[in-house]
């Protein structure tokens, strides 16, 4: 499992390296038209051609982060949402308060994607930054 993470991060970090910015009339209709149904809050929109997907960068509100990938056809590959550590599922917040105690929660992500949730928390301590992944049911898978 470990390693499906990585290389999934390998991946992500790897196709982001050949995103191309795209302005609003260059992303399909049905895009447009999916991602202002889904989401009619957002603000600091920023779009990408990112391979075969069209990615948008924005925001819903202060301090909440999203990148969602969409194909052609305006279906949501992938979502990434930048969380608040209060947000987190209690169980995840358990096993930090329980298996990590001298750490803080720096940055929580949600991340959606094959209808599968992976949350990536990281916690720091003075010395150590360490990313820890969990399930939505609070299990870590490292």
């Amino acid at each position: 499992m470990k390693k499906l993470i990585l290389f999934f991060i390998a991946l992500v970090a790897f196709n982001n390296s050949f995103a191309q910015d795209l302005r609003k009339s260059e992303v399909p209709s049905v895009v447009l038209n999916q991602f202002n149904s889904k989401f009619p809050k957002a603000f600091d929109v920023e779009w990408e051609k990112d391979g075969d997907l069209y990615k948008v960068e924005f925001e819903t509100k202060w301090n909440n982060d999203h990148d969602v990938w969409f194909n052609s056809e305006g279906k949501i590959i992938k979502q990434k949402e930048e969380l608040s550590a209060r947000d987190l599922p209690q169980a995840i917040k358990d096993y930090i308060n329980q298996e990590y105690k001298n750490y803080k929660v720096d940055d929580v992500d949600k991340i959606t994607e094959n209808n599968r949730v992976i949350y990536k928390v990281e916690v720091e301590n003075r010395k150590r930054e360490i990313n820890l992944f969990f399930n939505e049911d609070g299990t870590l898978v490292e």
